[in-house]
C-alpha cells in the first residue's frame, strides 16, 4: 500500500475504500497476483480453452449463459474431453440465462460424467422451497485446478466471439464488446470459494474442497480483493463497492457500464464527484440487446451532463463490458451492472485490482474505447425529440425491474 500510495499521489480511494469492501464483504485484500486484461470475447475464450487444456485435477465453470451454439458445443466438446482424461469437471449455469438452451444438450454433458448443477430451476417442482424466478446467478466464472481463474462480463454464446474491427469496416454482425480478467496467484482461492459456496448452496455433488485448494505462491504484484453479492438488502456489497469508491476519488472516474439505470444514491454520488472536480465519464452503450434498460438509463442523462458528468455512446459494437478504474489505481472487472437487478437480485461477482500498472492498462482500454464512441453534448441532448423522452419516461417507469 506504501508503494502504490507513492507512485499514485495523495488519493482516500485506496486505503479508505478498500477497508468498506473488506469490512461488507469480509474478503480480505490479496497480494503476489498476476492478473492480465482479456478486452472481448476472442481473447477470453482463447484463455478459457487454454487454461482448460491444461486442467490436470478440477474444472469450475459457473455461468448465466451457456448457449448450444458453436461456441458451447466447442467448450462442451472440450469439458467432456478433460473429463475423460480423469478431470473433475463441475458445471453451474443459471436457468433463465440458459433457458433457450436445450435440455439434451446439459443431458450430454451429464451423460458423459460432467457435474452438471441448473441454478434456481425454472420449473418450481426442481427447485428448493425458497424458490424465486428472481433470485438469478449472473456471475461468470472459471477456475482451473485452483491455479487460475477468469472471471468477467463474458458468456458462453457465439455472439462474443466476433471482434471489432474499426469504424468504417463491413462486418455482417455487431460485435459485443466486453472485458474479463485472468487471474494467477493467491487470490484464486477466494475465487474458488465463491463458486464452491454457491455449488453447495443449489444441493451440488459433494465435492472435497481439499481437491480445490492447492498450495499457492505468488505470481505478480497485484493486489486482489473479490467482492461477491447476494439478493436483498445484506447482501448488497457490489452497491457498496461502487458507491464508495465513487465518493472517494478524488482525480478521475472512468466507467463503461452496459446497462446504466442507476438508483438516486449512485446519481448523487457521480453528480457530487464531477462537481467537486473529479473527471467523471461513463462510456454508454448507443445499441443494446435491452432497449428498456437502454432507454430508462436515458432518462437520468440530463441531470447528469448538467452536473459535469461526461457521457459518451459507444459505437458499432453491443457493449457489454462492466468495468471502472477510479484514480488511474484502483480498477474493478465483474458482472455487475449500475441497475436494480444487478444490485438487488442477483448473485453477482466482481475483482478490485489495485496498482498502477493494471490501472495504466484499464485507462488505456478505456481511451481505446472512449476513440469509438460518441461524446453527449448537453445543449445537442436538450433537443432530442419529444418521442425520445416519452419513450425514457415510460421505461423509467419499469427502473426496479431492470
Amino acid at each position: 500500500m506504501d508503494r502504490l500510495k507513492a507512485s499514485a499521489g495523495p488519493t482516500e480511494v485506496l486505503e479508505r475504500q478498500i477497508a468498506v469492501n473488506e469490512e461488507v464483504s469480509g474478503s480480505p485484500l490479496i497480494k503476489g497476483n498476476k492478473v492480465r486484461l482479456l478486452v472481448d470475447g476472442p481473447a477470453t475464450f482463447a484463455a478459457m480453452f487454454k487454461a482448460i487444456k491444461s486442467a490436470r485435477h478440477t474444472v469450475n465453470m459457473e455461468t448465466f449463459i451457456f448457449k448450444d451454439d458453436e461456441t458451447g458445443h466447442k467448450l462442451a466438446d472440450l469439458l467432456i474431453w478433460k473429463r475423460q482424461e480423469g478431470v473433475r469437471v463441475n458445471l453451474m449455469y443459471d436457468s433463465v440465462g440458459s433457458m433457450s438452451t436445450s435440455a439434451s444438450f446439459f443431458k450430454r454433458l451429464r451423460d458423459k460424467g460432467v457435474n452438471v448443477v441448473e441454478f434456481n430451476p425454472i420449473n418450481p417442482l426442481k427447485a428448493s422451497k425458497k424458490w424465486r424466478l428472481a433470485l438469478r446467478d449472473h456471475r461468470k466464472l472459471l477456475v482451473v485446478d485452483g491455479k487460475i481463474a477468469i472471471t468477467g462480463g463474458v458468456n458462453i454464446s457465439q455472439v462474443y466471439s466476433s471482434k471489432f474491427v474499426g469504424e468504417g469496416e463491413d462486418t455482417t454482425k455487431i460485435p459485443w464488446r466486453d472485458t474479463d480478467i485472468l487471474i494467477e496467484g493467491p487470490a484464486v482461492a477466494e475465487l474458488q470459494k465463491v463458486f464452491l459456496h454457491a455449488w453447495t448452496m443449489q444441493k451440488g455433488p459433494v465435492l472435497n474442497d481439499r481437491d480445490y485448494f492447492p498450495v499457492q505462491k505468488e505470481y505478480g504484484n497485484n493486489l486482489v480483493q473479490v467482492v461477491k453479492s447476494s439478493p436483498g438488502e445484506a447482501g448488497r456489497t457490489t452497491f457498496i463497492m461502487y458507491v464508495s469508491a465513487v465518493a472517494f476519488a478524488e482525480k478521475s472516474i472512468h466507467l463503461t457500464i452496459s446497462y446504466f439505470v442507476p438508483d438516486r444514491q449512485m446519481i448523487k454520488a457521480l453528480c457530487d464527484a464531477a462537481q467537486n472536480g473529479v473527471d467523471v465519464r461513463i462510456i454508454l452503450p448507443k445499441t443494446s440487446d435491452q432497449n428498456l434498460a437502454l432507454y430508462a438509463g436515458r432518462y437520468y442523462y440530463d441531470e447528469l451532463l448538467e452536473s459535469g458528468v461526461k457521457l459518451y455512446q459507444r459505437r458499432n459494437a453491443i457493449l457489454h463490458a462492466k468495468t471502472a478504474v477510479i484514480d488511474g489505481v484502483w480498477a474493478t472487472v465483474g458482472s455487475t451492472n449500475l441497475d436494480f437487478l444487478s444490485f438487488s437480485q442477483n448473485f453477482e461477482i466482481n475483482t478490485v485490482i489495485l496498482g498502477g500498472d493494471f490501472g495504466a492498462k484499464m485507462e488505456n482500454m478505456f481511451t481505446k474505447d472512449l476513440a469509438e464512441s460518441d461524446p453527449i453534448k448537453n445543449e445537442e441532448w436538450e433537443k432530442r425529440p419529444w418521442s425520445s423522452r416519452i419513450r425514457e419516461w415510460f421505461s423509467h417507469l419499469f427502473s426496479h425491474m431492470l
